[in-house]
């Protein structure tokens, strides 16, 4: 994460302005698993100008290639290969993901959403290449969503979720990105806050359709109406019209999650605001 920050300042993107892929297609929809981020692929998918297709590798598939490009096993040195891209380069980068994702497309709708939650840690990738994709953080109260992980038994790749410390502290590590892109790139992240999608269900899928340029539908808010496969944890629980029901459920489990308090620190305290250490840059 440090290593991606140093990187991604607002003068590096500001010397590639105009590089990438003009297409604006994707959707991408990240942050933490268990935030919501299939309720939003399936109000999006409601729409008739938006595809759902599922938790596409194709973004992390690059990274993969340009990790191994580098001749190095850091997980992070794709983002000096990133570095000293050309623009032609980072266009081609662009088309290929396009080109990788076509497959999933089925419908001739003009706009599709990648959900793949992980894709977070990649933005400046996505910026670079995707300029004109939407890229919307599902965000849920930390404690909420860390128990929601650790109590989901994943297939595979999401191995930070099997231990209480390690949640909290990907999940500030997280808070702590997003925060310095909301910096450099400001206003190019929507940010939907699972809670207040409860609350207002209207106002916030107003918000999201108006971010992604798209006129309001009444059928996003009926959601759990739209036939589409789906292949997440949550398949069930779109299929109905939204409730309450899992914001506070952590509640019955708090007396066993102090050491996810301890690790996520500042960051439960100032939710949904984000406490200084994520926006100074600073350790905290």
């Amino acid at each position: 994460m440090q290593c991606a920050k140093a990187l991604f300042t607002s003068q590096f993107f500001a010397a590639r302005a105009g590089c990438g892929h003009p297409a604006p297609d994707p959707i991408f929809i990240v942050g933490l698993p268990r935030a919501g981020s299939t309720l939003l692929e399936q109000i999006l998918s409601s729409h008739s100008a938006v595809e759902g297709t599922m938790e596409l590798p194709d973004l992390i598939a690059i990274v993969r290639d340009l990790n191994a490009r580098s001749g190095r096993a850091d997980g992070s040195a794709y983002l000096e290969m990133l570095a000293g891209c050309a623009p032609q380069e980072l266009r081609a980068l662009g088309e290929r993901y396009l080109a990788a994702t076509r497959v999933q497309r089925r419908t001739g709708r003009p706009m599709f959403v990648d959900k793949m939650p992980n894709n977070f840690a990649h933005l400046g990738l996505i910026h670079l290449l995707l300029p004109n994709a939407r890229v919307i953080d599902a965000r849920r109260h930390p404690l909420a969503c860390c128990w929601s992980n650790f109590r989901q038994h994943f297939a595979s790749g999401q191995s930070f979720t099997y231990d209480l410390d390690d949640l909290g502290r990907y999940y500030r590590d997280y808070v702590e990105l997003m925060a310095h892109f909301d910096t450099v790139l400001p206003g190019r992240v929507h940010r939907v806050y699972y809670e207040r999608l409860v609350e207002d269900i209207e106002t916030e899928v107003r918000r999201l359709l108006d971010y992604c340029g798209l006129p309001f539908e009444a059928a996003c808010l009926r959601f759990h109406a739209t036939d589409r496969a789906i292949r997440t944890a949550s398949s069930e629980q779109v299929r109905q019209p939204i409730y309450r029901d899992g914001i506070d459920h952590w509640r019955q489990f708090e007396s066993w999650l102090e050491p996810l308090k301890k690790a996520l620190g500042p960051v439960l305290d100032a939710y949904p605001g984000v406490p200084s250490f994520a926006r100074d840059g600073s350790t905290g």
